[in-house]
C-alpha cells in the first residue's frame, strides 16, 4: 500500500490500546455546569442571559463577539445561578454557571433545518455558525470563518483530518466506528458550502477499521475518498496534511487557503450534521479519559461544561496520586494544575500520568547533533530558535520563523539533551505576538 506521508516527524509511542476498542459511554447528567465564553479563537462571546433566568437545552446564552467568534449554549435546562470569572483551560474568563433541573428540556429553537441536498450554501453556513460549531480537533477556529475564504482564495481541495495521530487519544476514532455516516453527512454539507465536488478523508494506517468504516459510509458518493496516511506523527496538522494529500506546501506565514486547501476535523463534521438534521447546536462531545493515572480509562460524551474532575470521577477516578493532568494530547495539550475546570468544545481527551511518568528529565547543553532539524516538518531549526528565545533575543527568533512553529513537540521529544525546546519556542512567539499587538 502506497502511504502519504509528509517529510521529517516522529514515531512516539500510540499508547491507545487502552481505550482504542472501547465504545463510547453517555455521560452522566452534571448537576452544575460551567459555561466559558470563550470556547473558540478570537473574540469572547457576549452574554444574552441573566442571573436567575431559566433555560433549555440548545438555547444560546452567549452571543458571537465578532466575525472571529462563535455563540456558546446551553447543555443542560435549569436557571443560571452566576456570571462570573473563573478559571478555565488557558487562564481564566467569563463563565455561565448553570445549576440543572435535571429534565434536559429542549429549547424550542432546537428542530431540523432542513436536508442538505436542498439546504443552499448560504443556509448552510448560517446553520453552521448559529450552532457554534468550531474546529474540534483542538484548535477551536470558528467554523463558519474557515468556510468563508476571501473571493481572491480559490478553494479546490478540501480534507477531512481523521488521523488523530495525538498518542492515548481515541475519540475522532471511535467516532468514525460507531456515527461514521454523520461524518459522510457533514462533508457533503461543507462541500456544497465550498463549491466542490470532490474532497478526502484522511486516516492512519494503524486505524484500518475506521478505513473501512468510513469507504462504506462514503461508497455512494463518488466525489469522497477515503485515504490512508502514514501512521507517523504530526500527520494531522493541517500544512502536513495538504502535502500528504496534494503535495502541496503552505508557504511560510501562510494559511491553508493560501494553497487552495481547507482542513477539518471529522468531529466537527458530526458536529455539523447534528446541527442540520436536529437542530442541536454544539453542546457535547466525545472525550477520551485515560493514562496510567486513570483507573478505568474509556471513551465518554460529555457536556460542554462539565468540570474535568467530574469527568475524571466517571473514569474510576485517579489511580495513586496523580503526577500530570493534560487537557488533550502528550505532545500539544496542555497540563493543568487543577482539576476544577469546565470542559469545552474543544476538550478531546483528559490524560493523567502518574509521578513516576511525570517526571521530567534533566536538561543537558546542545550537543548540535541535528536531529530537531531532521524531524522538524515546518523546515526550522529548534535549537537556533530556542537558544535566542532563552537568552530573550525574540527578534532574532522571529528572524529565524519561530512564528512557522506548529508546536507538534516532535523536537522535544527527539532530543537527546532533553531541551526545552517546545517551551521555549512558545515563549518566543507569544512575545513575538505581543509586540505585533503593541505595535499596531
Amino acid at each position: 500500500m502506497n502511504l502519504l506521508s509528509f517529510r521529517g516527524g516522529i514515531h512516539p509511542p500510540h499508547s491507545k490500546e487502552m481505550t482504542e476498542h472501547l465504545p463510547v459511554e453517555k455521560a452522566l447528567e452534571p448537576e452544575i455546569v460551567v459555561i466559558p465564553l470563550q470556547q473558540h479563537i478570537g473574540a469572547p462571546c457576549q452574554a444574552i442571559v441573566e442571573v436567575g433566568e431559566k433555560v433549555k437545552v440548545g438555547q444560546k446564552i452567549g452571543e458571537a463577539g465578532g466575525f472571529v467568534s462563535a455563540p456558546v449554549h446551553s447543555s443542560v435546562s435549569g436557571t443560571v445561578k452566576k456570571i462570573e470569572k473563573r478559571m478555565i483551560i488557558n487562564g481564566t474568563g467569563t463563565c455561565i454557571v448553570i445549576e440543572s433541573d435535571g429534565l434536559n428540556e429542549v429549547h424550542e429553537s432546537v428542530v431540523p433545518k432542513g436536508d442538505v441536498e436542498i439546504l443552499d450554501p448560504k443556509e448552510i453556513l448560517d446553520i453552521i455558525n448559529e450552532a457554534g460549531i468550531v474546529g474540534m480537533g483542538g484548535a477551536g477556529f470558528p467554523t463558519r470563518v474557515k468556510l468563508s475564504p476571501p473571493p481572491d482564495k480559490k478553494i479546490d481541495i478540501l480534507i477531512l483530518n481523521g488521523a488523530e495521530c495525538e498518542p492515548y487519544l481515541t475519540s475522532d476514532h471511535r467516532l468514525m466506528l460507531e456515527t461514521p455516516e454523520d461524518v459522510v453527512y457533514g462533508l457533503r454539507a461543507v462541500m456544497k458550502v465550498l463549491g466542490l465536488s470532490k474532497a478526502f478523508i484522511a486516516i492512519e494506517n494503524n486505524k484500518m477499521d475506521a478505513v473501512l468504516s468510513m469507504k462504506e459510509a462514503a461508497k455512494e458518493f463518488e466525489g469522497i475518498q477515503v485515504v490512508v496516511v502514514k501512521t507517523k506523527y504530526p500527520q494531522g496538522s493541517e500544512k502536513q496534511l495538504i502535502y500528504a494529500c496534494s503535495q502541496r506546501e503552505v508557504p511560510s506565514g501562510a494559511l491553508p487557503m493560501d494553497a487552495g486547501a481547507v482542513v477539518s476535523n471529522v468531529a466537527t463534521m458530526s458536529a455539523i450534521s447534528k446541527a442540520i438534521r436536529t437542530g442541536m447546536p454544539l453542546i457535547e462531545r466525545i472525550c477520551t479519559v485515560t493514562g496510567d493515572g486513570i483507573v478505568e480509562p474509556k471513551n465518554i460524551m460529555i457536556k460542554n461544561g462539565t468540570r474535568i474532575s467530574e469527568i475524571i470521577a466517571q473514569a474510576g477516578g485517579y489511580k495513586g496520586e496523580p503526577g500530570k493532568l493534560i487537557l488533550g494530547g502528550p505532545m500539544m495539550g496542555f497540563a493543568q494544575f487543577t482539576d476544577d475546570l469546565p470542559s469545552t468544545k474543544t476538550t478531546s481527551g483528559v490524560l493523567v500520568f502518574t509521578e513516576e511518568q511525570a517526571r521530567l528529565p534533566e536538561s543537558n547543553p546542545c550537543i548540535r547533533c541535528g536531529k530537531c532539524v531532521d524531524i522538524c516538518p515546518s523546515f526550522i531549526q529548534p535549537f537556533t530558535i530556542s537558544a535566542y528565545s532563552l537568552n530573550g533575543m525574540f527578534d532574532m527568533a522571529e528572524k529565524n520563523n519561530a512564528m512557522d512553529c506548529i508546536e507538534c513537540g516532535s523536537c522535544s521529544f527527539i532530543c537527546p539533551s532533553k531541551r526545552p525546546l517546545l517551551h521555549s519556542i512558545r515563549m518566543a512567539k507569544r512575545e513575538i505576538l505581543s509586540k505585533r499587538r503593541k505595535t499596531k
